[in-house]
């Protein structure tokens, strides 16, 4: 069965959460936002190009322009490469454990897995963000040493962050039923 929910984050961004489920102890939830905009692509280059050009005029250096070049080409791959999550992907499997995988720009894929039997919890945890509270889904690792203790807090989709009502709807109540019963309450 599957099935996709369109929404948007805090910034009104577009996203599309596809679910499928494979079986009752075993499903995938997709979490897609729109690629890079060529429009706001060709801003940022235009605007760093003709800073440099203003700087060119002033000095009569050809290193400016060189440079201004260079950094652009730069700054572009290592934001394709290690900033834009083009989509991001969670693989439960109830007796298993919990597999994230996140698809950049670039192509480049960056997976985690995580053993059932390390997740002590899911929780929505909230932080504060340029003058916003913003709410994001994690889980709370057992820690080894101590029982009752949590060693470490990972949260589930890194990049698209969005609202509190969503996450509770669609991302929480399906991709884990069993944590839910207690966070209804609140």
């Amino acid at each position: 069965m599957e099935d996709e929910q369109s929404f948007s984050d805090i910034c009104g961004g577009r996203l599309a959460l596809q679910r499928r489920y494979y079986s009752p102890s075993c499903r995938e939830f997709c979490l897609s936002c729109p690629r890079i905009s060529l429009r706001s692509l060709t801003a940022v280059t235009c605007t760093v190009w003709l800073a440099a050009y203003g700087l060119f005029t002033l000095c009569e250096n050809s290193m400016v322009l060189s440079a201004a070049i260079f950094i652009t080409l730069l700054g572009l791959l290592g934001y394709l490469h290690f900033v834009k999550i083009d989509q991001e992907t969670l693989l439960i499997i109830d007796s298993l454990g919990i597999q994230m995988t996140s698809s950049y720009a670039s192509g480049k894929e960056s997976t985690t897995f995580i053993e059932m039997g390390k997740v002590k919890d899911v929780v929505i945890n909230e932080a504060i963000y340029m003058q916003k509270v913003i709410y994001y889904l994690c889980i709370l690792l057992k820690d080894p040493v101590e029982p009752h203790g949590i060693s470490q807090v990972v949260p589930l989709f890194q990049v698209e962050v969005v609202k509190l009502r969503q996450i509770k709807n669609c991302l929480l109540s399906s991709c884990f039923p069993q944590f839910t019963a207690r966070l209804w309450a609140w």
